[in-house]
């Protein structure tokens, strides 16, 4: 499986990593909703179970990828100060390239 993750959102996800009562958890991307070949994503923080690939970034940090999950593979997480701030995940790689 792969993950990208941009320069921007390595930055902002390091700081919450780098929290004393985070230092043992490993980035996750996880689907919130997803209908046909179309999925939204989320981030979290968690430890590793039973499903999951640990993919290595060049970020300095690892991510959590349910195997189980084909369209988790190739997502990127990125991270935007306009027109909102905020994270924007998507999966090129599976036609996703935003929201509708």
């Amino acid at each position: 499986m792969n993950c990208k993750i941009t320069r921007n959102a390595a930055k902002v996800i390091l700081r919450e990593m780098e929290q004393e009562e985070n230092k043992t958890l490993k980035l996750r991307v996880f689907l919130t909703h997803k209908h046909g070949d179309h999925a939204h994503y989320g981030l979290d923080l968690s430890e590793q179970q039973e499903h999951d690939e640990v993919v290595a970034t060049d970020k300095g940090f690892d991510v959590l990828l349910d195997t189980r999950e084909p369209l988790l593979d190739g997502v990127w997480v990125d991270y935007l100060y306009t027109p909102e701030e905020g994270f924007v995940i998507t999966n090129p790689s599976k036609g996703n390239h935003g929201d509708h």
